[in-house]
């Protein structure tokens, strides 16, 4: 995540119960059993700032916008000319990709889909690597791997509280912070 060090990307676990809460749906990767997908957006070291749950049948560019708006940290001002930057996965080349980080004040930066468009002009290296890493440090909370909660509320509650202990432990990691 260069310039301003925020990506995004999506992660799909299933749900146990069928019977659970809303924000499931058919997953399409597992013989259409229920399943919710996590939409999360980290800074450049993969601290994670905001996360969103949806079914697994939702496509992730129209989730962009709710995942930016759950950024829980106040952004700061943009100085002129420092442009924020936002790296995304190919599953977000569309005008609806394009139109949320435009609106929220990011200058996008989305994999190309292999067709006969032109190059756009400056490419930056992916870094999906950093998102998909936090995703593995959620999974390690064994509470939320699976979805037991009927509710989607207590589920996305959880995750939050996952996320809180991620920077808790990342806090502590750091001497010059304490």
């Amino acid at each position: 995540m260069a310039g301003s060090g925020r990506g995004h990307d999506e992660g799909q676990r299933g749900t146990r119960r069928s019977g659970a809460g809303g924000q499931i749906g058919p997953n399409p990767t597992d013989r259409a059993n229920p399943g919710v997908k996590k939409s999360l957006i980290v800074e450049a070291d993969g601290g994670p700032l905001g996360i969103v749950i949806v079914g697994a049948n939702v496509p992730d560019a129209p989730m962009l916008d709710a995942t930016i708006e759950a950024i829980v940290l106040e952004r700061p001002p943009v100085e002129e000319g420092y442009e924020q930057h936002l790296l995304l996965d190919k599953g977000y080349d569309n005008e609806t990709g394009y139109g949320a980080c435009l609106e929220h004040g990011y200058e996008p930066h989305i994999a190309l889909k292999r067709d006969d468009r032109p190059p756009r002009p400056t490419q930056y290296p992916a870094r999906r690597w950093v998102v998909e890493r936090t995703l593995a440090w959620l999974a390690m909370c064994r509470g939320i791997l699976v979805r037991w909660e009927r509710t989607s509320e207590n589920y996305l509650g959880q995750l939050k509280l996952a996320c809180r202990l991620l920077w808790f432990r990342r806090y502590h990691r750091l001497p010059n912070l304490r």
